[in-house]
């Protein structure tokens, strides 16, 4: 079942014709109307007319999260504040967040890619969809909401959260189709087993699932629990959102890719040289048709390969396979981007507390868990009960408005965190995904 027939089976000349003539107006545009752009180009030796098709991208300069970063929060964008009607954010390295905005015609392509990638997963007219991802600045809920929307099935916007009122919406609703993380999946699937509810009890078939790195045996775990088929789906808020790549459900072995839209390179994460279809390496994208906030070369630092044979599905774009790392200390968290840097800026702002800390990252159950472990200074640890309590509450609070998410904070003595003669490990990820 394909959604737009026409750009989704277009054979390969023709598509990358397409990319071509999208490629060169894009960056014709982007060193008209965004400074930085322009300044990374002219330091680079490129100007516009040296880009005649798909063979000049590796000249183009590479954009990074620090980009973003630096021209917080509207200076990538390439048309004015008052032609944007939507913006999203997602966690920054130091504690900003990366800005996105919409013009009116890129929610309507977004809401196209949610449709095809809901109908890659087998979704239809007629079914009732749980979105279960969370709204607000995080892309996740409204991009699915959009796309269910489109294609004209039902939308339950139930974001996150109170589990079992979920599972009795889900009963009571009738719903058909779930989305939200792989590992809420499984909190759904254990909570449902408490309440004595069996698969059966619902009428899930199907579950579209991301934001969060997750393996096969994981995917055989959703689909054994629920009794539904556990689709894999791809974005990031600097390139759209969700709707980047998906399975399909007559495959479900490598992300399709939405190539009128994304062009897709794999590259060398140490050299930046661009690497054949096969080989693995970190991904970068540059975006075709996005008005408000168009990117290119965007490094995202994600490790995978591309898959250039067809699919049995019909469609001829290039797939990816499941993100098996990163070359970036970025931590996803229950959904969330956490960066070791930002619990460092939190922790470092807080009288009593050293230098000196760990974090610890698990699963119990279905759900990630995070500890952060602190050194305090003499003084505070040999004090009060009540004092080392208040502290530990208020960096769990100061970490929670930081994050946006919930951790754990364990206070230790001084000098029990172990010291490293080289780079300080800081991150202990004990999750087996």
């Amino acid at each position: 079942m394909i959604w737009n027939e026409e750009f989704e089976t277009l054979p390969r000349e023709a598509l990358e014709a397409l990319q071509g003539r999208r490629l060169r107006d894009l960056v014709e545009r982007v060193y008209v109307t965004v400074p930085p752009y322009r300044k990374k180009m002219q330091e680079a030796g490129v100007r516009p007319e040296d880009i005649k098709g798909l063979d000049d991208l590796k000249r183009l300069p590479f954009t990074t999260k620090d980009d973003l970063r630096d021209n917080y929060p509207f200076g990538m964008f390439a048309v004015p504040l008052e032609r944007v009607v939507r913006v999203h954010a997602s966690s920054g390295t130091t504690g900003k967040p990366t800005v996105v905005g919409y013009t009116r015609r890129d929610i309507e392509t977004w809401a196209e890619l949610m449709a095809r990638t809901l109908t890659a997963a087998g979704v239809h007219r007629g079914d009732v969809v749980h979105n279960a991802y969370g709204y607000g600045l995080f892309t996740g809920g409204l991009g699915f909401h959009y796309g269910a929307e489109r294609i004209g099935a039902t939308v339950i916007p139930i974001s996150g959260g109170n589990t079992k009122r979920q599972i009795m919406i889900m009963k009571d609703f009738g719903s058909t189709v779930l989305t939200c993380t792989p590992s809420y999946a499984l909190n759904i699937a254990e909570v449902m087993e408490e309440m004595g509810l069996r698969p059966s009890d619902l009428r899930l078939r199907v579950g579209i699932f991301g934001a969060e790195p997750w393996s096969e045996r994981m995917r055989q775990e959703i689909e054994k629990k629920l009794q539904i088929d556990a689709i894999d789906i791809y974005g990031l808020s600097e390139i759209i959102g969700p709707g980047v790549s998906v399975e399909c459900i007559e495959k479900k072995h490598g992300l399709h890719i939405f190539e009128d839209h994304f062009i897709p390179e794999i590259i060398n994460p140490d050299t930046g040289e661009v690497l054949p279809y096969g080989e693995e390496g970190e991904l970068v994208f540059t975006t075709l048709t996005k008005e408000a906030f168009p990117v290119i070369r965007y490094r995202t630092r994600d490790i995978t390969r591309l898959i250039p044979e067809p699919c049995i599905c019909g469609r001829t774009f290039v797939r990816m396979e499941k993100v098996t790392g990163r070359t970036d200390d970025m931590l996803i968290i229950r959904g969330v981007n956490v960066f070791p840097s930002q619990i460092e800026h939190v922790l470092m702002s807080v009288e009593g507390v050293e230098p000196h800390y760990q974090i610890i990252v698990d699963r119990e159950g279905a759900l990630d868990v995070m500890e952060v472990q602190v050194e305090v200074s003499e003084e505070i640890f040999s004090d009060e009960i009540k004092v080392l309590e208040g502290l530990q509450k208020r960096i769990e609070q100061e970490l929670k408005d930081a994050l946006a998410v919930s951790c754990r904070v364990k206070l230790v003595e001084p000098k029990t965190i172990q010291r490293s003669e080289g780079k300080a490990k800081r991150v202990i990820d004990r999750r087996k995904i």
